[in-house]
């Protein structure tokens, strides 16, 4: 278990609430954030541990023609077969875990806080917990369903339908609140948001 000599704080949200913006307001005002999407890319990349494992266990078809793995490919088979998903998390996970202990004890050596960004972080943070990860607090970045929807559906280009269908994909945004200790609500102007952030960056 990683002891916390420094404050480990968990940010994450739901499709369309602001999660990114918050991340890029946060890292605009020098805190370090350590981005689990971006290491989830990594610990796939073409020689590493969990890309070999992945071959092996679902074959080289997942492959580009530059032996990367075919993202699309891959969730096409995952995601219609529960025993293949949770096989991926198996080899995944693991790596992930690793990675964001490693990138902990780097950024704790000149740094009090440390932000993790994780999306899934409420759904996962069972794992995490069993895997050494611990939070000190969780920040919710926060939206109305009404504004989630108008952002995704101008930001992707998409129908209401189908936004739909992604934001009911994820645990309600409203269930996450019991989780956070500090909520950042977005659900008015950049300025707003800002304002929201900064507030509570300026208790530290």
């Amino acid at each position: 278990m990683i002891q916390n000599k420094v404050k480990i704080i968990g940010l994450t949200g739901g499709i369309g609430t602001g999660k990114s913006t918050v991340s890029k307001i946060i890292r605009d005002r020098g805190f370090p954030i350590i981005d689990a999407d971006v290491i989830a890319r990594e610990v796939v990349e073409i020689g590493e541990v969990a890309y070999l494992k992945i071959i092996e266990t679902f074959g080289e078809q997942i492959l580009n023609n530059d032996k990367s793995i075919d993202r699309k490919k891959l969730g096409n088979i995952v995601f219609c077969n529960p025993d293949s998903r949770l096989a991926l998390n198996r080899i995944v996970h693991p790596q992930i875990n690793k990675k964001i202990k490693d990138e902990i004890l780097n950024y704790s050596k000149n740094n009090d806080i440390i932000f993790l960004d994780i999306p899934l972080l409420i759904e996962e943070l069972e794992n995490f917990n069993e895997a050494g990860i611990q939070f000190d607090e969780i920040w919710l970045v926060y939206s109305d369903i009404e504004t989630q929807l108008k952002r995704i559906i101008e930001r992707d280009n998409t129908d209401y339908e189908s936004a739909i269908r992604r934001v009911e994909a994820q645990l309600p945004i409203d269930e996450k609140l019991r989780y956070a200790n500090v909520i950042i609500n977005n659900t008015g102007s950049i300025e707003e948001l800002i304002n929201n952030v900064v507030r509570e960056l300026n208790m530290f």
